[in-house]
């Protein structure tokens, strides 16, 4: 584990950039985290998801896995992987303040 500095703030995150601790996630630390991964300047469809994957998350006890996202955000997979390319699943979670999800490698 590691402290690095996001919107001013000291946050813990895991050897794969995964914040330790989601509640101290906020959106200005999500906007950074999008910056630093490619991802940013964070827009509205981004928004639905990440907001999808954190209420999702607080529900069922985990982050949701890529399906899950498709089919109940109503966000197809195509624009999941155009919106977080390279691993959307993944930097979906990251992005917000998730642990890693089970389904990814």
């Amino acid at each position: 584990m590691q402290t690095i500095q996001y919107a001013g703030q000291p946050i813990q995150i895991n050897d794969e950039g995964f914040l330790t601790d989601s509640s101290q996630w906020t959106p200005e630390i999500a906007e950074e985290i999008a910056r630093e991964t490619g991802v940013g300047p964070l827009n509205e469809r981004h928004w639905a998801v990440l907001t999808f994957c954190r209420e999702d998350a607080a529900q069922q006890g985990t982050p949701p896995g890529l399906r899950r996202i498709s089919k109940l955000a109503g966000v197809q997979m195509k624009e999941l992987y155009t919106l977080f390319p390279k691993g959307p699943g993944k930097l979906a979670a990251r992005i917000a303040g998730l642990p890693k999800p089970k389904s990814c490698i």
